[in-house]
């Protein structure tokens, strides 16, 4: 969109305040308000951001960065009142001489688009995403009671997730994103909605807007939504299904009639597969995360299958320009940006390197069993250290190694840290 439409819709529609949003390195949504007279400016000089005080961005001596929105991000926020539009971006995060930040996400994921262009591949992305809506206590606060008992595929009156899901697909299509297929998933309360697939950045951004539309929408009907991978320890986990497509030429590369890339589609899932390990504390980035892999239908084991939806990589068996890949194990308390990055340049370099794809074993290696062991993967991993600033690798892995120490593993769920932040 060009800044000339955006000012001028802003002043057609008398919007008072612009959100410059953005994540830290955990995938945690911030944002401040600008005026909205001062939003040109924002978009040549930047607005500054005290680096120093957000969780993560490495406690530069020199705290200042800046914040430049993306004009090909503007959405208005439909939750808020018709005569207050409030209109938000997604922002690049820079240095004050206007270098790209290195621990911001969407410039590691731009580098991997890179990386897949500069071989020949455009990706493009889909998500899945499970929820749990959960009640609040008289004063406001999440409870771990959910909304209703229904389970997988259940209508009303069992389900009384119907009109959260609906007021969330409509949300987020006046926003630009669009959904495919909204559903109650097995759990009592538990929801899940499918989004169209989308280039890597716009798809990563979507989710961050998914997320926050989804526990908006619920905080306007009293409730609480949560994407804690396991809230309920007797109850399904929530997973985040990510979804890619690779293409050359024009051509799919998951598409089986085009041969000449079988051995590409091979090469690039055995590039993901030989180093999942490595991003395992990136895609599964809290100790709750490892309370769901391997229960239920949650992946345990590293695999790979055209016919069982089990595994921990599934290809899709129609042969089209349709085809895709789809990773199981992620939760949705990953950064969305890192991760897709990590998938992108593990896939990469597998089909630089002509990895196999190996048939599955009858012993085959397993996924992290806890967040402590991931850390562990993740400290001697070459391949991590090669895409990502050592400053931010030691930030991220610093937080997490106190993550550990803290977690009280006798604790309920319900008192899980973060049962009220993912």
């Amino acid at each position: 969109m060009e800044l000339q439409d955006i000012l001028q819709y802003i002043q057609q529609h008398h919007v008072k305040f612009v959100r410059l949003a953005f994540c830290d390195i955990f995938g945690t949504l911030k944002n401040l308000s600008i005026n909205a007279e001062d939003f040109e400016d924002a978009t040549t000089f930047g607005v500054n951001l005290d680096a120093s005080i957000v969780n993560g961005f490495m406690n530069f001596k020199k705290t200042d960065l800046l914040l430049f929105p993306d004009l090909e991000t503007m959405t208005v926020l439909p939750w808020r009142s018709n005569h207050e539009k409030v209109v938000r971006f997604f922002c690049d995060i820079r240095h004050v001489d206007h270098r790209p930040f290195e621990g911001d996400g969407r410039y590691i994921l731009k580098q991997a688009m890179e990386a897949c262009e500069a071989y020949g591949y455009t990706p493009r992305i889909g998500i899945e995403s499970e929820f749990y809506v959960f009640k609040n206590d008289e004063d406001g606060k999440p409870t771990n009671l959910p909304v209703d008992d229904a389970s997988y595929l259940d209508v009303t009156p069992l389900d009384k997730c119907e009109n959260i899901r609906r007021d969330v697909c409509l949300a987020l299509g006046e926003m630009g994103v669009k959904t495919t297929l909204s559903y109650h998933e097995k759990g009592p309360g538990q929801n899940v909605i499918m989004f169209q697939k989308d280039h890597a950045l716009p798809s990563a951004d979507n989710f961050i807007t998914f997320k926050n539309a989804v526990k908006s929408i619920a905080l306007v009907n009293d409730l609480y939504a949560s994407f804690m991978p396991r809230p309920m320890a007797n109850e399904a986990g929530s997973g985040l299904r990510i979804k890619v497509i690779l293409s050359k030429n024009d051509r799919n590369i998951f598409d089986d009639e085009f041969e000449v890339n079988i051995q590409e589609q091979r090469s690039f899932i055995a590039g993901i597969l030989n180093r999942i390990d490595d991003m395992s504390a990136f895609l599964n980035p809290i100790h709750n995360s490892y309370e769901r892999l391997g229960r239920e239908k949650a992946p345990k084991y590293i695999t790979w299958s055209k016919e069982n939806e089990s595994e921990l990589i599934r290809v899709s068996e129609k042969n089209d320009e349709y085809s895709f890949i789809t990773l199981r194990s992620p939760d949705a308390a990953c950064n969305p940006y890192i991760s897709f990055a990590l998938l992108l340049f593990a896939g990469v370099e597998g089909m630089k390197n002509h990895e196999e794809l190996h048939e599955n074993t009858k012993s085959p290696r397993m996924l992290p069993d806890s967040l402590k062991e991931a850390i562990k993967k993740l400290e001697t991993s070459t391949f991590i250290k090669t895409y990502l600033n050592e400053k931010t690798l030691e930030t991220f892995i610093r937080a997490k190694k106190e993550e550990v120490e803290q977690i009280d593993k006798e604790a309920s769920f319900a008192l899980d840290p973060y049962f009220r932040l993912i």
